[in-house]
């Protein structure tokens, strides 16, 4: 694997080369102070496997160096922090990251994420050779038919039931929302992720609502149908929350809570669920708390990578 590294703490770098080369985990190609070096740089972003990158640095802080990089960059990232801000570490999972890990550094917990991190990167490449062995093998039986409606297109609503079955709710009343939301969003999106403006939760409701009434319908039945909706959406995000903490209770690094339950919920949640449980209290952790909009623009981008 290739690493490159991103910190404006020049002794902090080396240790971290030191972590990666000692344990034959790869090569460090490169290093840099300042996110800004990776500005415009096809070539090199191409040779990177593993980025590690820093949150904040003097010129161009981590964040915005991995929004910049998103369109061109298709390694994994993981990004380091002083910081625990739990809005900051929300907004770098949205924006892709595999880990966040936090500063002073765990030399195991390093490791740990480093391998798993590989892991994935494995997976993916095996993933990768076994669809294009797929698609040869259909392109040999399609070239022998003529074809009758063209190209399919990857399918949001099918990607979304996968993410739900992740989640545990596919089997939820809130689940047929939940993929009917992803239609919407799919099919009006005019900029890319959303980036400039991504519609309010009355916004979302309204419409999905109005394509199920259809043409004619009262105020009032608007309101109660949308009421209900969100409703519904709440109760089946409360029950991902309650079904990531409980992986997570079992094993902390179980792979679907180690990659969901950070990006869909704040840490803060899961820990008091966490707690909860515990302390069999069950229900302090109201459903009242969930960030429904948060869940549903995570949900929405996970999808959106696997179309």
């Amino acid at each position: 694997m290739r690493f490159y590294i991103i910190d404006d703490d020049e002794v902090f770098r080396s240790m971290l080369a030191e972590i990666i080369e000692d344990n034959d985990l790869g090569e460090v190609i490169g290093e840099a102070e300042d996110g800004i070096v990776l500005n415009d740089q096809f070539s090199l972003l191409q040779q990177i496997d593993i980025l590690f990158i820093d949150l904040l640095m003097p010129i161009q802080d981590g964040i915005e160096t991995v929004r910049k990089i998103k369109g061109s960059f298709k390694g994994k990232i993981i990004m380091m922090s002083q910081v625990e801000t739990k809005d900051l570490i929300g907004k770098a999972y949205s924006l892709g990251i595999e880990y966040y890990i936090t500063k002073p550094l765990n030399r195991m917990e390093v490791l740990m994420v480093i391998q798993k991190v590989i892991e994935r990167i494995h997976v993916q490449q095996s993933m990768e050779k076994i669809q294009e062995s797929l698609n040869t093998v259909l392109n040999v039986g399609n070239q022998q038919k003529t074809p009758s409606f063209g190209k399919k297109e990857s399918d949001p609503a099918e990607a979304c039931r996968f993410l739900l079955r992740e989640l545990g709710i596919l089997g939820e009343s809130g689940s047929k929302d939940l993929i009917e939301i992803i239609n919407y969003l799919h099919q009006t999106e005019k900029s890319t992720m959303y980036e400039q403006h991504f519609p309010s939760l009355k916004e979302i409701f309204e419409k999905i609502t109005v394509r199920k009434l259809g043409s004619s319908f009262s105020e009032d039945v608007l309101q109660k149908e949308m009421k209900a909706a969100e409703q519904r959406v709440r109760r089946a995000i409360y029950q991902s929350l309650n079904h990531l903490t409980s992986l997570g209770m079992v094993d902390f690094f179980n792979p679907k809570f180690e990659n969901y339950a950070s990006k869909f919920f704040d840490f803060s949640m899961v820990h008091q669920r966490m707690r909860d449980i515990e302390k069999g209290t069950g229900k302090s952790s109201t459903p009242s708390r969930i960030n429904v909009k948060k869940f549903i623009q995570m949900l929405y981008y996970e999808v959106k990578q696997t179309l």
